[in-house]
């Protein structure tokens, strides 16, 4: 089913779109600051979700209105009875599945690419393309999966006119943007061992790097493949696998380290200076017991990790939850910016994690500049140890009586991406304030697989922010209260009109002052599961963002 609410074009309007649709974005274009369209996860390369269009701003934000909405039907079609119908002429199935395994319901968490007058978004399983202009569906493809966690999927990566898109069993699959047809696919992890795929590929050059993620116990890694033949170039595993592998001496021994998470299912952060490309890891695993990882930092778990983008080998590591005791994972984007630090100009990577602290580092050679604690109530960790990442503090390990903790293991935030105003020098991002208690329910010394040993009960807050961070101290300058849980959930946008986009939680798309977080205006349209978005078409500047299987799309009136 679709609903579409028509924009008036004019009649020359229809066949730009058709001759400019599927043109695609070459890899020097994905190098340029973000301004008219959204070509990759975050816009550009530096994780801002900054754009510089500003038509759209606190003068003119007001009359924001509904451009059209779409909503997007996942699958080949069959409902609820089981019974089908006939297959849209539109729709392309691939696939190594059976084919009698439908995820139905779920929603848009993708960041959509808006590229040629075509928006460009994914489901688990699905991929689409949709007419910017008007929300018409161009093309609909359909993966025949296997099985895996069906959790989300965060978009597509763009190479010259091809797509890439992940998986849930596992896939790498690769199409042409203007019919949607597939051009290859490739396994990129072996599901039968726990493995799901949820990022949107980044491509950097020839680079199509490719994350992925595991609850149970195996090792993390970063894959990159060649766009054109989907050849794997490198694997870059963050945990060590070998004698001698740097960080061994933290894991209790090397079967250990070798089944010990540092999952990599965030999309990261690309320096072209220094050709860096930097991303999260996550948890440790046993995630709640120490069991067979002993009593080290368990590197490189919840880390911030540089690798060269071509080669995959490792410039350097932080670690921001070392021993992670909680699911901290901080696997979240960095944002990257050049800006001043005491007195002169440095090249940063900024970072709100899940474990309720904030982290400035140099991107270049890993240096810890800021650690702060953002977080109202986060109460997990005594002090910083030498390295500048909080030290944990083993009471609040999981205990038979239980611990109370916070935040919860949902964290303060959790995969949904912040945001970085130039002109503000403010960083963005949602704030989480829970307590939870954890109970740990296996007391064999060997711990528990994965996620097991514990059970958690959440038992009180002190509220759900938008919240502003001075990069420079990690102080928090301002917090503007969301009255949901869910405030903030889908991400962030920021843009030089000085807005700052967020769902809050309660149903509203909602554009704030980026000063202090004042709402200037807002639209009920449910709640925001992506994180919003724009792009300028025609003259005009598009805001975007996904509520459940819906698209919605806002011009000025």
């Amino acid at each position: 089913m679709k609903m579409t609410k028509l924009l008036l074009l004019t009649a020359l309007c229809l066949p730009v779109a058709l001759w400019a649709q599927g043109n695609g974005v070459t890899p020097d274009e994905l190098l340029k600051p973000l301004k008219d369209s959204w070509p990759t996860y975050n816009g550009d390369y530096s994780g801002k979700r900054y754009s510089a269009l500003n038509q759209v701003n606190r003068e003119t934000v007001k009359h924001l209105s509904l451009a059209w909405m779409t909503q997007v039907t996942p699958g080949t079609g069959s409902n609820t009875q089981g019974r089908r119908r006939r297959a849209p002429e539109n729709l392309i199935v691939g696939g190594e599945g059976p084919g009698d395994i439908e995820i139905h319901g779920g929603s848009i968490k993708a960041s959509v690419l808006a590229v040629d007058g075509t928006l460009y978004f994914t489901m688990p399983d699905n991929a689409w393309a949709v007419d910017a202009r008007d929300g018409r569906e161009l093309w609909h493809y359909f993966w025949k999966t296997k099985g895996g966690t069906h959790i989300g999927n965060r978009g597509l990566g763009m190479w010259n006119s091809y797509l890439f898109m992940e998986t849930p069993d596992d896939y790498l699959v690769s199409l042409d943007a203007k019919t949607g047809k597939e051009r290859w696919h490739k396994q990129i992890a072996d599901v039968n061992e726990g493995y799901f795929s949820t990022p949107a590929p980044v491509v950097i050059g020839n680079h199509v790097l490719v994350g992925t993620g595991n609850d149970i116990d195996s090792p993390g890694f970063l894959q990159s493949f060649d766009p054109e033949t989907g050849d794997l170039q490198w694997k870059h595993y963050t945990v060590p696998m070998e004698k001698g592998d740097p960080g061994l001496d933290t894991w209790k021994s090397l079967d250990a380290a070798r089944h010990g998470g540092a999952q990599t299912w965030i999309p990261g952060a690309y320096d072209p200076e220094t050709h860096l490309y930097i991303f999260g890891t996550g948890n440790p695993t046993p995630a709640f017991t120490n069991g067979t990882r002993g009593e080290g930092i368990n590197l490189f778990t919840c880390s911030l990790i540089a690798v060269n983008v071509d080669t995959g080998k490792m410039a350097w590591y932080f670690q921001t939850s070392p021993h992670d005791m909680h699911d901290y994972d901080s696997a979240q984007t960095p944002v990257l910016v050049d800006a001043m630090f005491n007195g002169k100009m440095r090249k940063l990577a900024l970072t709100a994690t899940r474990n309720g602290y904030y982290f400035t580092v140099d991107r270049v050679t890993g240096e810890h500049l800021v650690t702060s604690k953002y977080g109202k109530l986060t109460n997990w960790a005594n002090g910083l140890n030498q390295f500048g990442g909080p030290k944990l503090d083993p009471e609040k390990n999981a205990t038979v009586g239980g611990s109370l903790v916070s935040p919860t293991s949902d964290g303060t935030i959790n995969w949904e991406p912040p945001a970085y105003s130039p002109d503000t020098q403010l960083f963005y991002v949602a704030e989480h304030n829970n307590f939870s208690i954890f109970y740990l329910t296996d007391l064999d010394p060997r711990g528990s697989m994965g996620l097991g040993g514990k059970e958690e009960s959440e038992v009180g807050d002190a509220g759900t922010y938008l919240t502003a961070i001075d990069y420079k101290t990690g102080k928090v300058v301002w917090r503007r209260p969301y009255y949901s849980d869910g405030g903030g959930g889908g991400g962030l946008l920021t843009t030089a009109g000085g807005l700052l986009f967020a769902g809050d939680g309660s149903g509203n798309l909602v554009a704030h002052d980026s000063r202090n977080g004042e709402p200037l205006w807002h639209s009920r349209i449910g709640r925001v599961t992506n994180p919003p978005q724009t792009f300028e078409l025609d003259g005009h500047q598009y805001v975007i963002a996904a509520t459940g299987d819906m698209l919605w799309a806002f011009i000025l009136n």
